[in-house]
């Protein structure tokens, strides 16, 4: 979905020609996936969604066409949302200095797009959910970015639904409760996408492994409790984005339909039980076949373009996403790990990635692989509660029984991260360091979510309203962020005024 397309309605022949053409770009897959050579350098990649909040009120700015203009590079491009900003990242390794290069990249992109967003009164935040989005964000249309391929995915999932969309989140209170005429609240999740090449013989043991770590991984990162003034989840971008693009009616959801943001239901042994998972389970939402793109399927000497296999896998929003690459001399394959949210300051963010490029290596090298001795609807069931609680909650993990998140990351998937990266061949002051952010989120339990809903805490309890609360703990939020250090070291109010203040 990241690529523009030409049209936002399509006719009943156009979806019947892309069916018959995505069936044949899977049969073209299946042999080229058998027989083809692929580039395999571990090279490893992140794009980061951010927000634009208004200098004055930290209210969402819909500016997002301004900033870009000045900004004037295309490594920043255009998300969903006219309060979306994305940037992709130069491709890297995990070996040597390759994650502190990282940072010291997510450090510079983010201050040149600050600086941009301050020339119109904006600052940009890297945060799972902009605390202060309310409802009304999405009474009009004029929250989502222009371009056709965001027209078209709106149409497709409201028509394929065939009524408003219906967000409930539980927490605080009876939660949130709330409708839509829109897909806007998809808007409101922006996240740290991480890629890693992977060899063809290697991805289902990347896939698996990524998908068993979910949970820990998910509340290590959560930083997303708060959604149009409700705490909810720790990490609500995972119900919030499950339900704001769900194409389903709610009959077909009890009949058992799968969602379009997805778990998953089962280990893998191929790439390719993925890509055929979403032919075979999900009807194409934006049918756009190669010739209205002007793209051939093959060309020669070259890799098979596969436009509509590609497209399609675009719109099944998996947690852990299969991706090919057609590439310029040789393909590759990546895995896309999407469950990440944004922020909170660059340090987090590489530490973050070390943390997965590490336990990835480790536990696919392992001699009993870790799916083996747990079943998939567990390491889903881990992922959910991670969201939910994260690094308070208790997860059944093998071996250890059921335990504390925190403990179980502190005790063993930590440090047997921090072993994998040293495997790969990272410098051991890159090991050291992201090791101490870590471990010290870890040890203290405050991930970003933690810090945010301590600081709205303590602000109520000095006499703010919960919107004053939410807008100033996201000034506080942005301070922090300049300040450069890891969120668990970030100081919170005082929940009493001193005397004579």
């Amino acid at each position: 979905m990241g690529r523009e397309i030409a049209t936002s309605e399509y006719t009943r022949s156009q979806r019947t020609r892309y069916r018959r053409e995505l069936r044949r770009n899977l049969d073209i897959f299946e042999t080229f996936l058998d027989t083809a050579e692929f580039v395999d350098e571990g090279t490893v990649g992140v794009e980061l969604e951010m927000n634009l909040a208004c200098t004055d009120d930290m209210s969402p700015a819909l500016m997002v066409d301004d900033v870009l203009a000045d900004l004037d590079d295309e490594q920043y491009v255009h998300e969903i949302g006219r309060f979306n900003l994305e940037v992709n990242l130069p491709v890297t390794h995990p070996t040597g200095s390759g994650l502190r290069e990282l940072e010291d990249q997510l450090a510079a992109l983010l201050e040149r797009a600050d600086d941009t967003a301050q020339e119109h009164g904006a600052r940009v935040i890297p945060i799972g959910h902009l605390p202060t989005i309310g409802e009304e964000l999405f009474s009009d249309s004029q929250w989502r970015s222009p371009g056709a391929r965001y027209e078209a995915l709106e149409n497709s999932v409201m028509q394929a639904r065939g009524e408003e969309i219906h967000l409930r989140i539980d927490g605080e209170g009876k939660g949130l409760d709330a409708t839509f005429d829109s897909i806007g609240p998809e808007s409101a999740c922006t996240s740290l996408q991480l890629h890693l090449q992977v060899p063809p013989e290697q991805f289902a043991a990347g896939w698996n492994a990524a998908q068993a770590m979910a949970g820990p991984q998910i509340a290590l990162a959560a930083n997303s409790p708060y959604l149009m003034g409700k705490r909810l989840w720790h990490e609500t971008r995972v119900p919030t984005f499950q339900q704001a693009l769900d194409s389903r009616p709610p009959e077909y959801a009890t009949q058992g339909v799968r969602p379009r943001v997805w778990f998953g239901e089962r280990w893998i042994t191929s790439m390719f039980d993925l890509f055929e998972e979403n032919v075979r389970l999900f009807p194409a939402l934006i049918p756009e076949s190669r010739t209205m793109a002007e793209e051939p399927l093959l060309t020669e000497g070259a890799s098979p373009r596969l436009h509509e296999l590609m497209l399609h896998n675009g719109t099944v929003w998996r947690w852990n996403r299969p991706i090919y690459d057609p590439g310029t001399d040789l393909p590759h394959l990546r895995l896309e790990n999407r469950l990440l949210p944004s922020g909170p300051t660059p340090i987090d963010m590489a530490a973050n990635a070390a943390f997965f490029y590490g336990l990835i290596h480790s536990l696919v090298h392992e001699r009993r692989p870790l799916w083996s001795r747990m079943s998939f609807e567990q390491a889903d069931e881990s992922f959910q509660q991670c969201a939910r609680w994260g690094l308070e909650a208790r997860v059944r993990w093998p071996r250890v029984g059921r335990v504390r998140v925190a403990d179980l990351l502190m005790e063993q998937l930590i440090p047997q991260a921090l072993e994998g990266l040293r495997d790969l061949g990272a410098d051991a002051e890159v090991v050291e360091r992201y090791g101490e952010v870590l471990q010290g989120r870890a040890r203290t339990g405050r991930n970003g979510a933690r810090w945010q809903i301590d600081t709205v805490t303590s602000l109520q309890l000095r006499g703010a309203d919960r919107p004053e609360a939410l807008a100033e703990m996201t000034r506080l939020y942005r301070a922090g962020v300049d300040s450069g250090a890891p969120v668990h070291e970030w100081p919170v109010p005082a929940r009493q005024r001193t005397a004579g203040a």
